[in-house]
């Protein structure tokens, strides 16, 4: 196995950063990896904003729910469905675009931000700097993009600590990939089987890490899908223009 697979495959997120600044052409290259990915019809529709004020990291992390490590990490990284950008390309070539009216539009941009968003952690990992992606910006997306100033039709998907590890994390047990990769077509019969030891194999790595309060896979799982755990997703994205009409 080479060195890339090995790196993947030992992913974990980090929550506990050391103060000491990223050096500039690591993160340089970090960020040009991310930007050489590829995005749905070369449309360039994601944009990062690196955060490295600790005023706004500490607003961050307070508006994502109050998880310090947003403010403990020296670099954060908002990741932003960007249709205001190819908006000015469309209206370059005489155009109305449109395409922020579409619920197409935004899974093609949500996937784009993904892949960057994978680029960014297998990259920043590759020079020993620590990582944890976080979804809490949703939690409040107004507040994010009032401080990050954001214009119409984009908004903020994801966020990225990122620093260097100063206490290092564990990794927690995965799925079988009988689950996750099918030859073929879906296979649904062994998944409530295969689900049920999950809930074992995670309660007991809670247990084994000190987490007396973890919850087991189903359980964790129902907490967040039971509801639309950040509801004002909807209402936020229609204020920026996204409406996912067609």
């Amino acid at each position: 196995m080479n060195e890339t697979l090995r790196l993947m495959q030992a992913h974990r997120s980090h929550r506990c950063f050391s103060p000491d600044p990223i050096d500039p052409a690591q993160l340089q290259a970090i960020l040009e990896a991310a930007h050489h990915g590829p995005t749905s019809i070369n449309s360039h529709q994601v944009s990062l904003i690196l955060t490295r004020d600790p005023k706004a990291r500490a607003q961050l992390a307070q508006i994502a729910g109050d998880q310090p490590w947003i403010a403990q990490a020296p670099v954060f990284i908002t990741l932003v469905l960007d249709f205001y950008k190819t908006g000015l390309g469309v209206a370059r070539a005489g155009q109305t675009q449109q395409i922020q009216r579409s619920l197409e539009g935004l899974l093609s941009a949500s996937l784009d931000a993904g892949i960057a968003l994978g680029n960014l952690m297998t990259a920043a990992r590759s020079v020993g700097l620590g990582v944890v992606p976080i979804g809490g910006i949703r939690r409040d997306p107004e507040a994010v993009i009032e401080l990050l100033d954001l214009p119409e039709w984009t908004f903020p998907v994801a966020g990225l600590c990122l620093g260097h590890i100063a206490k290092q994390g564990p990794q927690k047990p995965r799925m079988p990939l009988s689950s996750y990769c099918f030859e073929e077509r879906y296979q649904a019969d062994w998944l409530p089987e295969i689900i049920a030891r999950y809930d074992e194999s995670l309660c007991e790595f809670w247990r084994r890490v000190g987490r007396e309060d973890g919850l087991s896979w189903s359980q964790n799982t129902a907490l967040f899908y039971s509801q639309c755990y950040f509801p004002q997703v909807k209402a936020m994205a229609k204020a920026q223009g996204l409406t996912a009409e067609e």
